[in-house]
């Protein structure tokens, strides 16, 4: 690894810091916060207001914000992602983790469909396929997806849908579904017990995209074999740890 030049650090550290509050900084707030030399923090601060980084605040002299060359810079990183792409990626580095079939799906209409997927060693016939559309209401991924939805949302797409049932133990009822989605909703994470498998069980995280939209669910299942309780613990914190970074690739900030 190269050295890192000190100039372009504290300069990347001072556009860092109108990533928090109300997204304006003076140039003493700055010198406190990094505690950097005043002459520096000016000389940094005019470079890059020079350079369109940064704006003085209308009425408010002193004042910097950010400015658009920061916004161009975020909307090319928009351009050149691939949720299919970065969700496989991020599924690659959780399924090296535990050894555990991982998916990354979306939600359309009142099915999911699965954009990524990565298998353990383990040769275990899953239903799932990378293009596959299953009901939601049966899997993990579903679940925490509808669960996601308005109300009002989730009533209308499945006003006179048929809950079919791939396993005996799929969830066709409406209201124990809502009930369980409700649960899902204060824990943060979908659990999926033999539902579309009747050898499998799956624990499911959100992902978030720039503006907190729960665009995705990625989740790890597990055959009946490896599932316990404290395995499941377990798994519900890396997908959410995985579903953490994807939503971090995909630009949100700040707690899923």
């Amino acid at each position: 690894m190269g050295r890192l030049v000190p100039a372009v650090t504290r300069a990347l550290d001072i556009l860092e810091l109108f990533l928090e509050g109300d997204g304006t900084l003076s140039a003493p707030e700055v010198i406190r916060r990094l505690q950097l030399p005043r002459t520096t923090v000016h000389e940094l601060l005019t470079t890059l207001a020079a350079r369109s980084y940064l704006a003085p605040v209308p009425g408010e002299p002193g004042r910097y914000r950010l400015d658009v060359r920061t916004y161009q810079l975020g909307s090319r990183y928009a351009e050149q992602l691939d949720l299919a792409a970065e969700g496989r990626q991020v599924a690659v580095e959780i399924a090296e983790t535990c050894d555990e079939t991982v998916h990354v799906a979306i939600l359309e209409d009142t099915d999911v469909i699965y954009i990524a997927k990565v298998d353990s060693t383990h040769a275990v016939r899953m239903v799932s396929a990378a293009g596959r559309r299953l009901p939601a209401h049966c899997t993990s991924v579903g679940k925490m997806l509808l669960a996601s939805l308005p109300e009002a949302e989730l009533e209308l797409r499945f006003a006179g849908h048929e809950f079919i049932a791939m396993t005996p133990a799929s969830v066709t009822d409406p209201d124990e579904l809502r009930a369980e989605l409700a649960g899902i909703r204060e824990r943060g994470i979908a659990v999926e017990r033999r539902e579309s498998n009747p050898d499998v069980s799956c624990v499911a995280a959100p992902v978030r995209d720039s503006a907190g939209r729960v665009v995705a669910a990625l989740s790890i299942s597990v055959p009946m074999i490896r599932w316990s309780d404290e395995r499941e613990e377990e798994l519900a914190q890396l997908a959410a740890k995985g579903a953490s970074t994807l939503s971090v690739r995909l630009g949100h900030r700040g707690r899923a």
